[in-house]
């Protein structure tokens, strides 16, 4: 049944057109997938589709009897307990299921919390239970009568829950409009991606791969066309320079199209080119950030990790994974030396210059003009300013706008900005997917792949990890801030391969709950890991290459010792310089497979 049917919805900001001529039509069973950079509007006209704002032209046809049930990041929580605002005034039939959801969302233990006294991610979580529930559970006769509106319904979730919500969005019967930056979700669960682009709307069939196809095609053509523009410029630039004489003969029209044609733009082309970064990014000594039986806990509360020894190297790249409330942001303020550790030291090196991109961001003068803010106070903006805004998807006239105009999503991208102008050689990064666009979080992994920094990253973003990290961190019930090599596919391949999903900390299901529904629907199989990024490769490669160097060191640094020991009475002694070269010998045979394992997974 069709559930909404929208006809040339257009809505602008002062100064600036958001979107226009956006026509859909959403029935059940339909996937839509909404994306866009930030600043284009796409929570705008989720709110339009749903009733909640109106369009500035354009009209919204609700389906008869559909009933549209939303998840907005501008909703406010009632008054009272996380229970009352999730299902106000629930049947006491459907308690097991408001349970099972909270547990589900991590959030089990927040049920008779006051809403006022929630942080920002738990309020978000909240927020969309309430949603869940609002739908139910599924299986009843209005089902798909149901249009699901979510705008970033995985923010603030850890992965275990998005998996879990990836299974629940995959059974809903009824309609679904998303917005998400998670790549994960949008592959498996849509049908139909809604592009939003500088103004104009475009509708790709097939999915979140025939967006990125029709997204190429297109960019592909407008190149095309921009080539095209370019020569004919040319010809009528040659043509205009002739002087006033050859003009006077020449019809008006042929004037006016000549400087349109010399002074246009392709609007459509892709920003390309690299980040201005990274050749003034100062170098790092092989001395980093240390971390030396480091343990923290807030008062005298547990324990989130002890004993946590870390020595970061030149190149690292390193992710911190495992559930909401295991301590993995306090481990990165840990080591940005925001949060003094209640035992241990951390060392750093003298050559550190470290910037943390954290989930509150800097805070941003409205007043303040974009280009001012990423040169700072002390200087004026030059070119390298500029073309590090035109790669974020700031254009000209945004970066003159003032801070004060920009979208919540905008702000986002222009803190990550902010914190990359820095020029670091240190970063560390706390869920910096959360509010970002595809296209700004595609920027952001091109710079780390050849950025020569080191690299520490909280995320829950899976595509995320699995292009940006080699190893992982992780901090669950089952590992106190344990390293483990081969980055987020391999830790994932691991843990579904014995059956779990780690906890932050051993916890029993809702005593309410009934056990079917407190199972929910779990992922079914083992998860195959994914192949490794080239980036990945390369670093993992490098990393081998460097234990190699160092163990050839040593060998012959060990076999110097043993000839100088030769004919020596030493009987000990010999012996014993004997069985470090076996040793080293081992380790570098051993490291040479792994590189040749390596090597042959770059090539295949």
């Amino acid at each position: 049944m069709i559930l909404l049917d929208a006809t040339d919805l257009a809505a602008a900001r002062p100064g600036r057109q958001l979107f226009e001529g956006v026509s859909l039509t959403v029935s059940s069973g339909d996937r839509l997938g909404l994306v866009g950079i930030n600043g284009t509007g796409k929570s705008t006209l989720l709110r339009v589709l749903a009733g909640r704002a109106t369009p500035d032209a354009g009209t919204i046809r609700p389906g008869r009897s559909a009933r549209v049930v939303m998840l907005d990041q501008a909703d406010d929580l009632p008054a009272g307990t996380v229970r009352q605002a999730v299902a106000p005034g629930a049947h006491p039939e459907r308690e097991w299921e408001v349970d099972a959801i909270l547990d589900r969302l991590g959030i089990a233990d927040l049920r008779d919390v006051a809403t006022d006294r929630l942080s920002g991610g738990q309020a978000k979580r909240v927020a969309l239970a309430r949603a869940l529930v609002e739908v139910g559970p599924g299986g009843g006769p209005d089902d798909d009568a149901i249009l699901l509106i979510l705008d970033e319904p995985t923010n603030h979730l850890d992965i275990d829950a998005i998996a879990w919500l990836e299974d629940r969005l995959a059974s809903h019967r009824g309609g679904l409009v998303l917005v998400t930056h998670d790549r994960h979700v949008l592959d498996r669960l849509t049908t139909r991606i809604l592009e939003l682009d500088r103004g104009s709307a475009f509708v790709h069939e097939g999915g979140y791969a025939s967006y990125l196809e029709g997204r190429q095609l297109r960019e592909e053509q407008a190149a095309t066309a921009e080539a095209v523009r370019k020569n004919l410029a040319a010809k009528e630039l040659a043509w205009l320079r002739r002087g006033a004489p050859a003009r006077t003969s020449k019809p008006k029209a042929r004037i006016e199209s000549a400087t349109a044609l010399v002074t246009g733009r392709a609007q459509a082309a892709a920003r390309k080119g690299d980040l201005p970064l990274h050749i003034e990014t100062p170098r790092l000594g092989d001395q980093v950030v240390e971390l030396h039986g480091v343990g923290h806990r807030y008062a005298e509360g547990p324990w989130l990790f002890r004993g946590v020894d870390l020595l970061l190297d030149p190149r690292e790249r390193l992710g911190v994974v495992g559930p909401n409330g295991a301590g993995k942001t306090t481990l990165l303020q840990v080591l940005a030396g925001r949060v003094e550790p209640a035992e241990g030291r951390r060392v750093v090196g003298s050559t550190v210059s470290l910037a943390i991109w954290d989930q509150l961001g800097a805070d941003l003068d409205p007043s303040v003009r974009v280009r001012d803010a990423v040169a700072g106070p002390a200087r004026k903006a030059d070119w390298s300013d500029a073309a590090l805004l035109e790669r974020f998807w700031f254009d000209g006239d945004a970066q003159w706008a003032p801070i004060g105009t920009l979208s919540g999503g905008e702000r986002r991208r222009l803190q990550l900005l902010l914190t990359l102008a820095a020029r670091p050689n240190v970063l560390l990064l706390d869920e910096p997917t959360n509010d970002l666009d595809l296209d700004s979080l595609r920027a952001l992994e091109d710079f780390l792949d050849e950025w020569p920094g080191a690299l520490v990253v909280v995320s829950h973003d899976r595509a995320f990890l699995e292009r940006t990290v080699a190893d992982v961190i992780v901090i669950d019930h089952d590992h106190d801030a344990e390293r483990l090599p081969g980055g987020y596919a391999a830790w994932e391949a691991a843990r579904r391969a014995r059956g779990g999903a780690p906890t932050a900390k051993p916890s029993k299901p809702p005593a309410s709950a009934r056990p079917k529904a407190a199972a929910g629907p779990a992922a079914a199989g083992t998860a195959v890991p994914r192949r490794r990024s080239a980036s990945t490769l390369r670093t993992l490669t490098k990393e081998v290459e460097k234990q190699m160097r160092k163990l050839e060191k040593q060998r012959s640094a060990l076999a110097d010792d043993l000839a100088a020991l030769a004919g020596s009475a030493d009987h000990q002694r010999l012996a014993e310089v004997g069985h470090q070269l076996a040793e080293v010998e081992s380790a570098l045979g051993a490291a040479e497979d792994e590189w040749l394992a390596l090597a042959s997974e770059a090539e295949g």
